[in-house]
């Protein structure tokens, strides 16, 4: 390994100490949603695009509706509007059925032929707990990062566990079943961090250059399965 790789994984690693302190050991201030802009309007879709047969707007929310009569045969997704690039963050209110599986995608690839799919990506949400806050790439590399963990991915390897955000089991008992919860995504350069309800749920330094993404589009998920429901609200982005 090279000194400037050390140089960089170090500060990487840093970052992660430091975000780590500051949003898992400390209440979340007032001031935090300064720089924040919502994209949801809270009373139509304006600014999305996604198949209506699964997404609409209820009571100020966001929804996602798989039922018995239109089970779907792949992943579906409501996509905003604006391609997003380099470093931002996100922050959006989440609640999800039992049997619910679904995820926030970020700076995705549209895919062609296929006008509500996309491939990059995604904080985990699912009803069962089990992925919830996980980062995993849609239609690519798959597992990055699980809850608790902080992995470094090179070129060409799978995910190394470098450190720890938490213990799994202790994360899982953060999120509320059945009720709100609200995501917080962090991405500041090739450092990416999935915090729920304040609290650091895992974290990727991704060194692949050849498959990592800087830029793209943002868009919420319903997930082949069995029926399920998904709300999405306060949504919002601070481009820095």
């Amino acid at each position: 390994m090279t000194k400037s790789i050390c140089i960089k994984t170090l500060l990487s690693l840093l970052f992660c100490h430091l975000l780590f302190l500051s949003s898992a050991q400390f209440p979340v201030r007032a001031d935090s949603e300064e720089g924040f802009k919502q994209i949801f309007n809270g009373y139509s879709l304006q600014g999305w695009f996604g198949d209506p047969e699964y997404w609409s707007v209820q009571d100020s929310c966001i929804v996602g509706i798989v039922t018995e009569d239109n089970l779907l045969e792949e992943n579906s997704f409501l996509i905003y509007k604006d391609s997003l690039v380099g470093n931002l963050e996100l922050k959006a209110e989440f609640r999800i059925s039992p049997n619910g599986n679904s995820g926030i995608n970020y700076h995705s690839q549209k895919v062609a032929n296929k006008p509500y799919a996309l491939k990059g990506y995604q904080a985990d949400i699912d009803g069962a707990n089990q992925w919830t806050g996980q980062n995993y790439e849609e239609r690519g590399r798959t597992f990055l990062a699980l809850r608790g963990q902080v992995t470094q991915i090179s070129e060409k390897s799978k995910p190394l566990e470098i450190g720890s955000s938490g213990d799994k089991t202790d994360l899982s008992k953060l999120i509320k079943s059945n009720d709100w919860n609200e995501y917080h995504i962090l991405v500041r350069g090739n450092t990416i961090s999935h915090l729920i309800n304040g609290q650091l749920m895992c974290v990727i330094i991704d060194d692949d250059d050849e498959n990592r993404s800087t830029g793209g589009f943002l868009g919420v998920q319903v997930h082949v399965g069995p029926p399920m429901k998904i709300e999405y609200r306060n949504v919002r982005i601070k481009v820095n």
